[in-house]
């Protein structure tokens, strides 16, 4: 069996239809689970207090709000490369999801630092590359609605795609290239000094595993609209042809 047998909507769809049902009931149960632990089973920090605790929103959002690109990113090359048109559908499926997620990365990040660095906005590295990836994906999702053909707005975005993958790299590592930045390190990481807390950290993964499982589902469901969509806009041409 070949990965390239689901670029067939209707394998997709078939696929999707499976999937769904299991990844909506995995993220509820991982969100529920790891919010929960987190805001009510965990002790507050010892300098931060009970502010840490937005950690749990937070950093899922922003994981997802960096990883929605770099999957836009793969998809976009695959489109680009084997023209799959489900491919250039779901990177414009998972668009909106993930400036939501970055909204509230954004907005979590200003209510978490303005205790810890006394004002809501910084002209950090990671957040300035992070807002400018907000911008990109305002930009990607206008980008869609300007351009009535298809094929086209799907070669344009992209392209858009790959040049905006830039700072969702930088909005991830930036606290690797600038250490004078006011970010904190990697709140998860390979390095054990860098880690949080064991306390902290098990609600944290089951909430990120939750998040990506929602974001799973929502790109599964809004690709299946898009398909639907192109479909009926087909069917449309068609019958204009006809008349």
């Amino acid at each position: 069996m070949s990965l390239w047998e689901y670029a067939n909507p209707v394998k997709f769809l078939a696929l999707s239809a499976r999937v769904q049902p299991f990844a909506w009931a995995a993220a509820a149960i991982g969100i529920f689970v790891g919010l929960s632990w987190g805001f009510f089973g965990t002790p507050d920090d010892f300098r931060q207090g009970s502010t840490v605790k937005i950690i749990y929103i937070h950093v899922p959002a922003a994981w997802i709000a960096i990883n929605a690109w770099i999957m836009m990113l793969i998809t976009s090359l695959v489109w680009l490369v084997r023209r799959h048109h489900v491919s250039a559908l779901a990177a414009k499926a998972a668009a909106p999801v993930g400036l939501v997620m970055t909204v509230i990365g954004l907005v979590t990040g200003a209510i978490w630092g303005q205790p810890m660095w006394g004002t809501w906005w910084a002209w950090d590295p990671r957040l300035t590359s992070f807002l400018i990836l907000f911008l990109f994906y305002l930009g990607y999702i206008a980008l869609w609605e300007a351009v009535e053909d298809p094929d086209t707005a799907a070669d344009l975005t992209s392209v858009l795609c790959l040049v905006g993958s830039v700072f969702a790299l930088l909005s991830r590592y930036a606290v690797l290239f600038w250490s004078q930045g006011l970010h904190q390190g990697a709140s998860l990481s390979l390095d054990k000094e860098e880690n949080i807390s064991n306390v902290f950290w098990l609600p944290l993964v089951i909430s990120i595993a939750g998040f990506t499982l929602l974001f799973l589902a929502l790109v599964l469901y809004r690709t299946g609209t898009e398909i639907a969509k192109r479909r009926a806009r087909a069917l449309s041409i068609r019958l204009d042809g006809k008349a």
